[in-house]
């Protein structure tokens, strides 16, 4: 802890659109952390597509400060003054940044506030649009001037390596999962009953999510099965043309894109199978929660999703892009309840011993301890 007789006090900075990993990832670290020890604030930009954010409501529904700080346009710089307003006026000891734009704006505030500022990427999108692969690029450049960078698996470390991030810059913490909030759900009765077997997928429906594979695959299956049923929650800019895609397909009367879920661990504990056909990937928190809640998982066998999943151990791997081997696990993990069972119980146990988000939050709370400790040490010296 500081030498400060108040809690070390982190402003948690992130330019959200919706409700995914990297929000979900905010609210566990606050949730687990102990509140004599540290206190967490959120600020969030307000912008056309983020309003009414469930994140702020959640954060504010557990006690916390939400700041809703609103843009003119899609990255507005008059933002960071009023970041250092808030910094300033809540006393805030660290800033803590999350995704290419919150880390342009809150490595610039962090300077003005003299403040450390400790960014976390969650994932690199592989982006086409060349604007887009521009600003994603200025967002990695904005880690050179963060205090600490925190990547969420070994893959990401290797990533920001390759932007000139080097130890003791570069610091691993491994990601964690809200177990307990899993766990409440696992162990209820179930909400929703299906009537067919469920094939599942939560996540984000961007480029890197690959979720066109999940329909390809799907349809492929559901060619010789009646009995299944795909799910998919969220939301991404390629929700519509994955939709008039699966439009195209014979299996579409079994396709249900469902969007946002407030109750997505009901509808999570539902699934019989949990996939993904991802290309890119940090530590996904939707495929540690299906972990958690004991749904087997069949996916690519990428960087990031190894961490979790060890083929035949804790799922089903097949090499990205093979989507026929692919489909031969999803029919495996469907048709042999005790070999899914299996798998998925080792995967329960797996995250439970290696991904607690009570872990994770002390790791950060020492990491946070010792940049205001050296800050306060380094301002004693001058």
């Amino acid at each position: 802890m500081s030498d400060k007789a108040k809690p070390l006090h982190v402003l948690q900075f992130i330019c959200s659109t919706g409700f995914y990993g990297a929000e979900r990832w905010v609210l566990a670290l606050s949730r687990n952390s102990n509140p004599n020890e540290i206190t967490y604030s959120l600020a969030t930009t307000l912008e056309e597509n983020s309003k009414d954010l469930e994140l702020v409501s959640a954060f504010r529904s557990d006690g916390g400060r939400a700041f809703e700080i609103p843009m003119s346009n899609k990255f507005d710089i008059k933002v960071v003054s009023k970041l250092v307003r808030i910094i300033k006026d809540e006393g805030i000891d660290v800033i803590h940044t999350h995704g290419y734009k919150s880390d342009i704006l809150g490595v610039i505030a962090a300077r003005q506030a003299k403040v450390p500022v400790v960014i976390t990427p969650h994932g690199f999108e592989n982006a086409q649009d060349f604007k887009l692969r521009t600003f994603i690029w200025l967002g990695c450049q904005a880690m050179r001037f963060a205090d600490k960078v925190v990547p969420l698996s070994p893959q990401l470390m290797q990533d920001v390596q390759k932007y000139g991030i080097k130890e003791p810059k570069r610091v691993y913490i491994q990601n964690g999962v809200d177990l307990s909030e899993v766990d409440k759900v696992r162990q209820a009765e179930p909400k929703i009953k299906p009537s067919k077997i469920r094939i599942g997928f939560i996540g984000q429906m961007i480029s890197r999510k690959n979720i066109k594979d999940i329909l390809d695959i799907f349809d492929d299956l559901a060619k010789n099965r009646k009995d299944i049923e795909l799910v998919l929650l969220g939301d991404g800019e390629e929700r519509a043309q994955l939709e008039m895609y699966a439009q195209t397909l014979a299996s579409r009367d079994d396709i249900h894109f469902l969007g946002y879920k407030d109750d997505r661990l009901d509808y999570l504990k539902s699934f019989d199978l949990f996939v993904m056909t991802s290309t890119l990937e940090g530590i996904p928190r939707c495929l540690m929660e299906a972990c958690a809640m004991g749904i087997p998982v069949a996916a690519y066998d990428i960087a990031g999703i190894d961490q979790l999943i060890t083929h035949q151990q804790t799922g089903l791997l097949a090499p990205l892009g093979n989507k026929q081997l692919l489909s031969e696990y999803w029919n495996t993990l469907i048709s042999e309840p005790a070999v899914a069972s299996k798998l998925a119980e080792e995967a329960r146990h797996n995250v439970n011993d290696k991904y607690s988000a009570k872990r994770m939050a002390n790791e950060y709370q020492t990491l946070f301890n010792s940049l205001v400790q050296n800050g306060m040490m380094t301002k004693n010296a001058s």
